[in-house]
């Protein structure tokens, strides 16, 4: 990874030191709400029809012992979270309303997050990420417009820290189970000359995984420097990680759940009869991200807001692949010197991406008594070339060149929007939301595939109008909505690259319908949100993976989500609140039909199954959250229970994710010195009561001699883990 200039928490304290005469008279008339503006268009208020809830800079800090953004959100309504490793360290990634990241759109500051080409997020990228954020929403279902890919299930719009005002340095450590280590330096120069501001943070995290040989290790690293004045800010960002983690991506096949739940089959292979497993099958990529912010009040009611940025990504994953054929890589078969032809050998390869993801999103916002009104937009443009290295063979150690090229080739995307949305006050307690998108989408993909070096020639194009319309009524502590939702979503790269010859894949088209109400008093919260998510050629999970994990997808005609989702808090008393959250809801396709390898015959068996269950879509999710507070002390205690998650669409609990109940307890304490601003004490303890449970998994059914079989992987999660951590704050 490039070199990355951070200036010391020291620098900042003596650069701060110089100014702080001047910090301190300009902080109050400082006009920080400019920080506000980056993200207007991309979040929503209590005014706004859409189901959705805020998780806080505080409470991301209070549970971040190193997990990734997926482990600290997932007590939200209708979230989900799973890990490859076991433990929400490494590859890690959560589904809302049953639909995974590929279908949830992901930005920070606004700027897309998804990967253009599979539209999925790949958290191992952005560790300790949540140590740089200032808030997370959450906008369930088909949200409100914003940039990049389509949201099918939610929206998660980031935004990054806000400057701080004053001088701040900040160290922790964190160390635990599975030898996991994070270590995050934190620190700020406040403001200086009464218009500058520079922040940055380091943090580097190591974990062995529950999983066996799941190993961690990762690095990123933010910095900021902001320019305020009086109706304007200049914002400079970049972030970036760099992680090398090994691959436990095919989980545990369901033979081994009741003799070995920490088996990984990643990078085995056979030697003289021993199983061996590959050192260096491993993941490894480095990832820069850079983000160039202005806002400007213009006047009383309006502000804009536009940002530039570039991503630059490169890396690859190594495996060792037994009993491969020579042909799939482009190579000649070997004749050994007993003239036998040998077309089989055993080999290392290396798949690499190299990516540029570069563009800018605006805003323009208007703010009055009755109507705010937002227009903005984006263009985007993403290039990525997928290439494939051989880098040894057994069977013969020839190869043309070192690193042997065995295919290429490039995907090229450019995705652009606009869109305006008007909330207009019409009474006092009654207010109207209409919300109007055009996106359209150029994709190409050309070169050699990766099964041998057929060519692949994908070339569409997409326009798409994404309406949104709603009311909101708020009088008092009462808060009601109901809205009506379309949003359109083209395929992903797998869905072409990965289809069967005779499969064409289309966009897909949800109609959301949404209804909620909500109460909130002084010491008591609830509320309730009914939805409706009706599809039309929704790309349905399978069941089956490809060869790094991926779920692979088809268009199904008919299907539909449907559920409830319930929300209360209480203050119990002044030191014990409780908060608790469910979701029922029914996941079906309609009129399934099945298709099953049969091997004996070469060809496909077909059942009529009717209405089926949506593969990974639990009909229950439970959550519960105590609280307890008392002067420097504080613990939660926190309760998920997650229904059975069916791995294919076929409704069958043979192929299947049972049902779990996992609770966690933290318990922290926060000393106040005469020397510096804090210290805090914590330890974390996961899966309290050593739960035997899995998150995720794969399955391929096939029939063979008559028989229906299958391969499959299940990803199992840690025991009774802990976590312990010292923050020291200055």
């Amino acid at each position: 990874m490039k070199s990355v200039f951070l200036i010391s928490a020291a620098t900042f304290l003596t650069l701060a030191a110089n100014s702080q005469a001047q910090a301190d008279l300009s902080t109050d008339s400082l006009n920080v709400s400019l920080d506000e503006v980056v993200i207007t268009a991309t979040k929503v208020g209590k005014s706004t029809p859409v189901a959705y809830s805020d998780i806080s800079r505080q409470e991301l800090s209070r549970r971040n012992d190193g997990q990734g953004i997926p482990y600290l959100i997932s007590q939200s309504p209708s979230v989900i979270m799973t890990s490859d490793a076991g433990t929400g360290i490494g590859y890690s990634g959560f589904r809302i309303r049953g639909t995974d990241a590929s279908r949830i759109n992901i930005t920070v500051n606004g700027v897309p997050v998804n990967d253009a080409e599979s539209q999925t997020v790949f958290w191992v990228n952005m560790p300790d990420f949540a140590s740089s954020v200032e808030n997370i929403q959450i906008q369930r279902g088909a949200g409100t417009s914003t940039n990049g890919a389509a949201a099918f299930g939610a929206t998660v719009a980031m935004q990054t820290q806000r400057p701080e005002m004053k001088p701040y340095a900040e160290y922790s450590v964190s160390a635990g189970s599975f030898g996991t280590v994070k270590n995050t330096v934190k620190g700020g120069t406040g403001l200086l000359y009464d218009h500058f501001v520079f922040d940055a943070r380091y943090s580097n995290i190591h974990s062995d995984g529950f999983i066996d040989r799941a190993t961690a290790q990762m690095s990123s690293y933010f910095v900021s420097a902001a320019f305020y004045a009086d109706h304007t800010l200049i914002k400079f960002q970049t972030f970036g990680s760099k992680e090398k983690t090994y691959q436990a991506w095919t989980g545990v096949p369901s033979e081994m759940l009741q003799v070995n739940r920490k088996y990984n089959p990643c990078g085995a292979y056979m030697e003289n009869g021993v199983m061996k497993f590959y050192d260096n099958q491993t993941d490894n990529y480095w990832q820069e991200n850079y983000h160039l912010i202005a806002s400007q009040e213009l006047g009383d009611h309006w502000n804009m807001n536009l940002t530039l940025h570039y991503t630059r990504g490169d890396g690859y994953y190594e495996d060792y692949k037994a009993n491969a054929k020579y042909s799939s890589y482009k190579l000649p078969n070997y004749t050994d010197p007993e003239g036998n032809t040998i077309s089989r050998t055993d080999l290392v390869r290396r798949k690499w991406l190299d990516n540029d993801f570069y563009g800018g999103v605006y805003s323009a916002n208007y703010r009055s008594e009755k109507l705010q009104l937002t227009l903005g937009g984006g263009i985007n443009k993403y290039v990525c070339d997928h290439f494939g290295r051989v880098i040894w063979t057994q069977s013969a150690n020839f190869l043309p060149q070192p690193d042997y090229e065995c295919y290429l080739n490039t995907g090229k995307k450019l995705d652009y929007n606009v869109y305006a949305k008007a909330n207009y006050q019409f009474l006092p307690f009654l207010n109207g939301y209409l919300d109007l998108q055009y996106r359209g989408i150029d994709y190409t993909i050309q070169g050699s595939d990766d099964k041998g070096g057929d060519h692949i020639d994908v070339d569409k194009n997409w326009n798409f109008f994404n309406p949104k319309v709603g009311l909101n009524y708020q009088q008092g502590g009462h808060n009601a909505f109901v809205s009506f939702s379309v949003a359109n979503r083209e395929p992903g790269r797998d869905n072409f690259t990965e289809a069967a010859p005779n499969e064409h894949p289309t966009h897909e088209t949800l109609y959301d319908y949404e209804a909620g109400y909500n109460f909130t008093h002084s010491r008591f919260q609830a509320g309730v949100n009914l939805y409706y998510m009706d599809y039309n050629n929704q790309l349905i999970l399978t069941g089956k993976i490809s060869e790094i994990g991926e779920a692979l997808t088809s268009n199904i005609k008919d299907s539909y989500r449907m559920g409830i989702e319930l929300m209360a808090g209480v203050e119990i008393t002044d030191w014990l609140h409780w908060t608790g959250n469910t979701t029922l809801s029914r996941n079906k396709i309609k009129n399934f039909t099945e298709f099953v390898d049969n091997w004996d015959t070469g060809g496909q068996e077909v059942y009529e199954l009717g209405t089926t269950d949506i593969a990974f879509s639990p009909d229950v999710i439970v959550n519960s959250i105590f609280d307890f507070f008392y002067k420097g002390f504080s613990a939660s205690f926190s309760s998920q229970y997650i229904g059975r998650q069916y791995l294919d669409n076929t409704s069958d609990k043979e192929r299947s994710v049972n049902s779990y109940f996992v609770n966690s307890l933290r318990l922290g304490y926060v000393f106040k010195p005469a020397f510096m601003k804090e210290i805090g004490l914590d330890i974390s303890i996961n899966n309290l009561f050593n739960e035997k449970y899995e998150t995720n998994g794969w399955v391929y059914s096939y029939l063979e001699g008559g028989e229906r079989k299958k391969e499959d992987g299940y990803f199992t999660q840690a025991g009774t883990h802990a976590m312990a951590r010292v923050t020291f704050k200055f």
